[in-house]
């Protein structure tokens, strides 16, 4: 529910595959938490989703790519590029949330849907990592709020939605 809201009234799962995993360069998969098609006003969205309670999304780019070797360089131009960043500003933001976005694009292209999204379902009480996740959506243009979509565009004039949609906490009890 939490996710739909994110969306917008009328948000119609149509598929939802989890641990999906997405090929990229030089390296291991992108596991997504899930990957799933959503239908909304007549149009249809790829979207990765990144379930969270209290971990982080993992270490800072800069060091992810310590001692990088040249697979990991190429790696991080490939994403990058994906996204319109300049690969010397990435070092502050973290590592999975650009491949898990990646992963969005790279399904939207397969499957010739009409924008993508990388949403983060955090059950985080605290909201733990937001301001990551905050930070992310600002390097890519966008001004990131819990629960509200963020639009950004990719380099070649994608739409891709991000969001935070925050979960019901009573699925930390059961």
């Amino acid at each position: 529910m939490e996710v739909a809201n994110i969306f917008g009234p009328g948000a119609e799962l149509l598929i939802a595959l989890p641990e999906h995993k997405v090929p990229l360069p030089r390296g291991r998969e992108s596991q997504n938490d899930i990957f799933c098609l959503i239908g909304v006003a007549g149009e249809t969205a790829a979207v990765t989703i990144d379930g969270k309670v209290n971990e982080s999304f993992d270490v800072l780019t800069s060091q992810w790519l310590s001692g990088a070797s040249e697979g990991k360089l190429e790696r991080l131009r490939f994403l990058c590029a994906k996204l319109g960043l300049n690969i010397d500003e990435v070092g502050p933001l973290r590592y999975q949330l650009l491949h898990r976005t990646v992963s969005a694009i790279i399904e939207a292209d397969r499957f010739k849907t009409d924008f993508s999204a990388m949403i983060v379902h955090s059950f985080s009480p605290q909201r733990l990592w937001f301001d990551d996740y905050r930070q992310f959506a600002f390097a890519l243009g966008g001004k990131a709020e819990p629960d509200q979509p963020c639009w950004v565009f990719t380099p070649n004039g994608g739409r891709l939605l991000l969001g935070w949609a925050t979960g019901d906490d009573a699925f930390l009890n059961s």
